[in-house]
């Protein structure tokens, strides 16, 4: 099983180990729920180097990027962050990505550990295909990625090595930049504000232990899973997939269908599935007591309407929340079956968590 170079510290700290997609990861470090209000109140350190993450670098790397992406990668300013996707000659989601943009010629993907293989070999099919010698792929297996997340993660000099702070100071949400060896991004994955910060192995594990020593909690994936799903966030693998389109996905605002000569991959398929989806990803809460579970069904009218992609009690709003594919036409109140009883359920706008309207 793959590990990261930060397992030693999550071993010793209590972490509960899990197989995610090949790589034991900790799960939590004695109470997920706790963690969840740690991030949402304060702040939180994740280990995310199970991600893979790939460098496209040369001078023609922006135009195999615009062939990738379903969102044009020529709009990014140098620093810049897109979330975006990479879809299948049939309009079905490969992988949801982020691309950072480090130079004029140089780009840094990061996917989902779960599509690694999948994405690598795609990216190198993709490149074959072009027959160009202007493009380099690089896997970077040397780099680290920690996510450091809560409201008050920007606000706290002392935490952070001097140059950190200075560099951090001066980004926008979703722009990243160089301090050292390290790239550091007001990007993430919990609805808060945060930072991630991609460096080599050692240096990774110089900031963790540091931002430990200073008094800040490890977080697992356990409420990394219920932080996302509070803020709206899809998981790859349930909430979309490769025989899912953006359109279905909740995704359909990532995809720029101009420029018109722009012919990226699953273009043709995606034009020809506009008018003919038939479902949606919903947001949708439970009456109390009540908790959605993936796969459960969903029925309207005594028809069978959908399914839940991802359900959890939500800590933050103290009810059952989840993502759900549905037909497009689904009422707003609808039913689903937990442990035996029937339970009426709602659509809920998206995310469901924000930090404007938090609960008390």
């Amino acid at each position: 099983m793959n590990q990261t170079p930060l397992s030693k510290e999550h071993w010793a700290r209590g972490g509960k180990a899990v197989d995610f997609y090949g790589w034991k990861m900790p799960l939590h470090y004695g109470s997920q729920i706790e963690e969840h209000h740690t991030v949402r109140n304060n702040l939180g350190i994740f280990d995310v180097s199970h991600m893979a993450i790939t460098d496209i670098e040369g001078n023609h790397s922006l135009d195999f990027l615009r062939l990738l992406l379903i969102s044009d990668a020529a709009r990014m300013k140098i620093g810049q962050a897109l979330y975006t996707a990479l879809l299948n000659e049939e309009g079905g989601v490969m992988d949801d990505v982020i691309l950072y943009r480090l130079d004029d010629e140089s780009y840094r993907l990061v996917s989902n550990c779960g599509t690694r293989d999948k994405i690598k070999a795609w990216l190198q099919k993709c490149l074959a295909d072009q027959k160009t010698n202007r493009v380099s792929i690089r896997e970077r297996t040397d780099l680290a990625i920690i996510s450091i997340q809560g409201p008050t993660s920007l606000a706290n000099a002392s935490l952070y090595p001097a140059d950190y702070f200075s560099s951090i100071q001066s980004l926008k949400s979703f722009f990243g930049t160089f301090a050292g060896s390290a790239w550091i991004a007001r990007t993430g994955y919990t609805g808060e504000a945060g930072l991630e910060v991609i460096a080599p192995a050692e240096t990774i594990t110089e900031l963790w232990c540091h931002l430990l020593n200073q008094g800040v909690r490890p977080i697992g994936l356990a409420a990394r899973d219920t932080l996302r799903l509070e803020a709206g966030l899809n998981l790859y693998g349930q909430d979309m997939d490769d025989r899912c389109t953006p359109l279905e996905s909740n995704m359909a605002r990532l995809v720029d269908w101009q420029p018109e000569d722009r012919q990226f991959i699953g273009r043709s398929a995606l034009q020809r599935k506009q008018q003919a989806t038939t479902h949606k990803l919903i947001g949708l809460t439970v009456e109390k007591p009540g908790i959605p579970r993936t796969g459960q069904k969903i029925y309207s009218d005594g028809r069978l309407s959908g399914h839940i992609t991802s359900g959890v009690y939500s800590p933050t709003l103290k009810e059952g929340i989840a993502l759900a594919r549905v037909i497009q036409d689904i009422p707003n109140t609808f039913s689903l079956v937990i442990r035996n009883q029937k339970k009426i359920a709602r659509i809920a706008r998206l995310p469901f968590y924000r930090r404007d309207s938090k609960a008390s």
